[in-house]
């Protein structure tokens, strides 16, 4: 009785050794094809965007407040009436859940371009679908301009935020210079910044074995066995420049004038919380994960990925799905006389 006892003991010890040997080779293989954990920290994110070659600005809490407001201010759109969390909403995943961005007077994205997340934005490697910004204080003045999105000239932002007096006492609290553009986009890349969503995957590249479910990490070898890793990598699985159409052609190319950058370059999208952003690809033209994922083996790999194979990256695609930081809405400055009249 004693014997089989310890035959059956021997037999769950030599499963669990065998299972955890299967684990930390997985773990092994992610760090082995560059995926990484989130940052913990704000000075973790400095380290890392340094490490990629990004220059991070100089963050502080009251930074991200401030910016956390003018993110969420209207009337920084020349119509009063758009915020950056029109295009990006933090309710939706960072997005606005349609094809292509709507901006100023109705306007749709002229490129027919789809909004990426802001989620983890900080972590790309660079910005803009054809990566023609490096940082985010970069990126936060284009969409401002644009005509075909808040359509508000850098003069104008500055005159209707320099008009409200709360918001120029906590820009002279911050910024010696007080209301500037460069300000303005440097306070609202502060906060997003924090707009890290840290998820079980997270855990697991931490050392935590268990983190996720046998489905998640049988997708995780999934993922890396057919090769998606090459462009989906790094900390953000995703968020660097990339060749799109390597081996074959992409059906919905015809959808917008965007051919990528003057290479043919494209950026990568972040593959975090990509359960909650659809619709995909740079012109929004596909709707489904399942369709997405076997147009990027055909398109990008040059397989053809099963449903099951699909399914099972799949699972390891919602492991991804983080924790998005609590926003609570902030009370807005109310417009004064000196504030500019919305133009619509």
């Amino acid at each position: 009785m004693k014997m089989k006892k310890v035959l059956v003991l021997s037999a769950v010890l030599t499963s669990a050794l065998f299972a955890a040997d299967t684990d930390e080779a997985l773990l092994q293989a992610a760090k082995d094809v560059g995926l990484r954990a989130l940052p913990a920290t704000q000075a973790e994110v400095d380290a890392l965007l340094k490490e990629i070659g990004v220059t991070p600005n100089k963050f502080t809490e009251q930074k991200a407040e401030l910016g956390k407001k003018l993110y969420l201010e209207p009337r920084l759109s020349k119509s009063g009436i758009i915020s950056c969390n029109t295009c990006h909403n933090l309710g939706l995943g960072g997005t606005d859940g349609v094809e292509a961005a709507v901006g100023h007077r109705w306007t749709a994205n002229p490129h027919h371009l789809n909004s990426p997340t802001t989620l983890n934005s900080v972590l790309n490697t660079t910005q803009f679908w054809d990566g023609r910004a490096a940082t985010l204080i970069e990126q936060a003045k284009g969409p401002i301009q644009a005509e075909a999105e808040m359509a508000t000239p850098a003069e104008l932002a500055v005159a209707r935020i320099s008009s409200l007096d709360a918001y120029v006492e906590e820009f002279k609290k911050i910024y010696k210079d007080g209301v500037t553009f460069d300000n303005i986009a440097d306070a609202i890349a502060s906060f997003e910044r924090t707009l890290l969503t840290p998820s079980k995957f997270d855990e697991f590249m931490g050392g935590k074995l268990d983190a996720l479910s046998k489905e998640e990490k049988a997708g995780l070898k999934t993922f890396i066995d057919k090769g998606c890793a090459a462009c989906h990598t790094g900390v953000n699985l995703g968020g660097s420049m990339q060749a799109f159409e390597v081996a074959g052609k992409y059906q919905f190319a015809n959808i917008g004038d965007f051919k990528g950058d003057e290479n043919g370059m494209v950026k990568t999208p972040t593959l975090r919380n990509v359960t909650k952003t659809a619709p995909y690809f740079h012109n929004g033209a596909i709707w489904t994960l399942e369709e997405a994922v076997k147009t990027m083996g055909s398109v990008q790999l040059g397989i053809e990925i099963s449903d099951e194979e699909a399914k099972s990256i799949i699972n390891f695609l919602g492991a991804l799905d983080g924790k998005i930081p609590a926003i609570t809405y902030p009370e807005l400055p109310v417009s004064s006389k000196k504030t500019p009249k919305p133009e619509l």
